[in-house]
């Protein structure tokens, strides 16, 4: 184990026939290994799925959303859940920048998520239900550009996401926008030069690395 790795803190509690998994320290480059390997065990040792406390992450990258997006789709492919029990700010920043907190939660999980209590201001809980619908609203346009990239560059629906999470972060612009942008370069638009530059580069990276999944393209 890396001295990075070994950062990664987890505990474990049996509810029902779910596990509770409680992650803290680092969740990206570095951990990802660790963080797979823990979470793909407890999915395998649990009755109907994980519930994760990630509210002692005090760092969350593309790499380590690309675990938790891959931990999703195998506990969906066996018929278990994921979900949020909590969230820190860095980890619930990342999940709103790139669109994905409503796959791991719903509205009735507002309060949880933002640390809220039960009586505390209605305003925090609508506030974070309106911004899970207007997630929602924009997957669309993100299944698109993943359908864009997937042909034009033969890559898996794992990769394609890696691709659109990593020319996000790294241009510091919403994941929505960047999918907009490719999604309009089809009907000849061009892409601003930055997120032509990170595309390359992020596409490159995933065709020298395997998929988090472990599957291959069509």
């Amino acid at each position: 184990m890396s001295a990075r790795a070994s950062l990664l803190g987890v505990e474990t509690r049996h509810r029902g026939d779910r596990t509770l998994v409680a992650l803290s320290g680092p969740l990206g480059a570095g951990t990802e290994q660790a963080l797979l390997e823990n979470l793909t065990q407890f999915l395998r040792t649990s009755g109907t799925g994980l519930d994760l406390d990630l509210s002692q992450v005090d760092h969350c990258d593309c790499a380590g959303l690309n675990v938790l997006l891959s931990t999703r789709r195998r506990a969906l492919d066996e018929g278990k859940s994921i979900s949020l029990h909590a969230s820190s700010p860095a980890v619930r920043g990342v999940l709103l920048d790139t669109d994905t907190l409503p796959l791991f939660t719903g509205a009735g999980s507002a309060a949880r998520l933002t640390g809220s209590t039960p009586g505390a201001d209605d305003e925090d809980v609508r506030a974070e239900i309106g911004q899970l619908r207007e997630a929602m609203q924009t997957r669309p346009v993100i299944d698109l550009a993943r359908g864009t990239l997937m042909a034009s560059f033969r890559l898996t629906p794992e990769d394609a996401w890696t691709v659109l999470v990593a020319v996000s972060q790294r241009t510091n612009t919403k994941l929505r926008q960047v999918a907009h942008d490719l999604v309009h370069a089809v009907t000849g638009e061009g892409l601003p030069d930055d997120t032509r530059r990170q595309l390359a580069v992020a596409v490159a990276e995933v065709r020298r690395a395997p998929s988090a999944s472990g599957s291959t393209a069509d």
